[in-house]
């Protein structure tokens, strides 16, 4: 069984987060969607609503799970049994960042292989900084986000 760990902090999920996901899922038998929980790092939507938009956007979508998590994420993968981490790479600076990381954890874990997926041109541009950035400013970020689910929900 071919199971993928896709780890981020999705603060919040994105279009290019859902893009990289329906490229992987074909490959895949299960995907983990981890939301690694960073104790030095302040969040601006809660876990448990991020974990809701993420269930929300692949409620039809059995292969994929949404977990949390607080310790490495090549620990995480142990756990779970799984042998591939999804990454998704918008430009050369990710690509630089994200490498390093695979290598880090290559030397961790052998047996664990991060697999890249180009974002797709018209997502190259969205990151999840950009959308917290616009909504703290009050600006619309519905056409960055997901239709699954509404950020201006109370």
């Amino acid at each position: 069984m071919k199971i993928a760990l896709f780890p981020g902090s999705f603060d919040p999920i994105t279009k290019g987060h859902v893009a990289v996901l329906l490229s992987a899922l074909p490959l895949f038998d299960k995907i983990y969607v981890a939301i690694g929980v960073n104790a030095n790092k302040k969040s601006l939507f809660p876990l448990e609503r991020k974990k809701e938009w993420i269930q929300r956007c692949f409620k039809n979508e059995p292969k994929i799970e949404v977990v949390d998590y607080q310790n490495l994420t090549i620990d995480l993968c142990k756990e779970l049994g799984a042998n591939y981490i999804i990454r998704g790479i918008r430009n050369t600076m990710d690509f630089q960042y994200e490498k390093d990381i695979a290598h880090a954890n290559k030397q961790l874990n052998p047996n664990v292989e991060t697999v890249f997926f180009a974002t797709t041109i018209e997502h190259s541009h969205i990151s999840s900084s950009m959308v917290r950035d616009i909504y703290a400013h009050h600006g619309d970020c519905s056409q960055f986000i997901p239709d699954c689910y509404d950020i201006f929900e109370e």
